[in-house]
């Protein structure tokens, strides 16, 4: 937990393909502290050949 209370959760980011290791995040679609379900895009990557919603 944090400071203020809010719960913090790690989650591994899935494979982008292509044997990509990199990626660099564009944008964010939660703030903390959102709910967030299954399905739900959370975030915009940027990797060498493509940029993608995950």
């Amino acid at each position: 937990m944090t400071e203020s209370g809010t719960r913090i959760r790690e989650f591994k980011m899935p494979d982008v393909g292509e044997g990509l290791t990199e990626a660099e995040i564009l944008k964010w679609y939660v703030q903390p502290g959102d709910t967030v379900t299954d399905g739900q895009v959370v975030c915009e990557v940027e990797t060498a050949k493509a940029a993608v919603e995950l």
